[in-house]
């Protein structure tokens, strides 16, 4: 196993030549500032299922100063298809030590650091852990442990991002806290200034979880397809009855369902809108959640990376607060849960 020190956290580094001339279309794109940034930036990364390994690759290509990537697990066959870090030979080896070399192998310019002792991600462990990290990840872990997480990041001041997928179905949800960023200001004047600072308030996931739907119109509710957000809402409910495990069985549709209905009369969703979760949708996730599929964590771990890489350059406003992606149409929506 391959640790690291979660000691005080470097002076800051400039960026070499060499580095500018590797990341010259995003210091274009993005300003050097904003690489530097990403450059001095040390991402932990927990749980290297599909939607991680692709959101590292994107982060690593981008340039970030460190990825430490925890997980306790061994390559399991059902891994090799979204975990495109992974070999036939793997199966059977820890995860973290059969991705290393291939991530490094990305960009050399990236230190990369694995831990396989899941005592890290315990209380003390874990905040020892996050005093050498500028952002957490948390990827396809079940609703206790991501509050935990997040519970804990957020007392010691680490942005945190989690997603995760269930088949056709993916998340994300982001805490940045306070984050400032800066966005072009499309009312100033033609001679004027382009860009304006703006400030977003963050919730942690627990206040987020609590948020009611009653204040939204008709038309805000139709929007963002209200059935997504509460079949990932559903799924984490039945995790927490049946000790982490995701449904894989037709038979798990009437408990997922009214689950569901529960939790949607609860938050006040419009009834006209979504009276009841449509029974199709939750008799495909009875069967398909506890799956990966190659497709979705590659949508899901691309958009993760991306807003990951837009909060560090805090160029443009992040998503705000919970994505949900729907593969059965190819779309997604965000919907803003407790943020004032």
């Amino acid at each position: 196993m391959a640790t690291t020190d979660p000691g005080t956290k470097s002076v800051p580094l400039s960026i070499t030549e060499d580095e500018a001339a590797v990341y010259d279309r995003q210091i274009r794109l993005w300003g050097l500032e904003a690489q530097q940034r990403m450059r001095n930036a040390t991402i932990l990364m927990v749980r290297l299922k599909g939607v991680a390994t692709e959101a590292i690759k994107n982060i690593v290509l981008a340039g970030i100063g460190k990825l430490i990537v925890v997980d306790s697990d061994d390559v399991a066959e059902q891994d090799l298809g979204a975990g495109f870090f992974f070999r036939d030979e793997d199966v059977g080896k820890k995860r973290v030590d059969a991705a290393k070399a291939r991530i490094e192998s990305l960009n050399p310019l990236v230190a990369v650091e694995t831990i396989s002792d899941p005592s890290v991600l315990e209380d003390n462990g874990f905040e020892t852990l996050l005093a050498g990290v500028d952002m957490v990840c948390v990827t396809d872990v079940d609703r206790t442990t991501l509050i935990r997480l997040n519970d804990t990041c957020r007392r010691l001041g680490k942005p945190f991002y989690s997603g995760g997928t269930y088949g056709l179905l993916g998340y994300i949800f982001c805490d940045l806290l306070q984050h400032d960023y800066i966005a072009p200001d499309r009312s100033a004047q033609k001679d004027a200034s382009k860009n304006v600072k703006n400030t977003a308030a963050y919730v942690a996931l627990r206040t987020a979880l609590q948020h009611r739907w009653t204040g939204m119109t008709r038309r805000q509710t139709k929007e963002v397809n209200p059935a997504i957000p509460f079949s990932v809402l559903a799924l984490w409910e039945y995790q927490a009855t049946h000790s982490g495990a995701l449904p894989d069985d037709p038979m798990a549709a009437q408990e997922l369902e009214e689950i569901a209905n529960k939790l949607i009369g609860e938050a006040g969703v419009n009834k006209q809108v979504l009276p009841n979760i449509p029974r199709e949708l939750i008799e495909t996730l009875a069967t398909t959640a506890a799956h990966e599929l190659s497709p979705v964590s590659a949508v899901v771990g691309g958009l993760l990376a991306q807003d990951i890489l837009k909060a560090l350059a805090a160029r443009e406003p992040p998503i705000a607060n919970f994505f949900t992606f729907d593969g059965n149409l190819g779309g997604g929506t965000v919907v803003r849960m407790g943020m004032p």
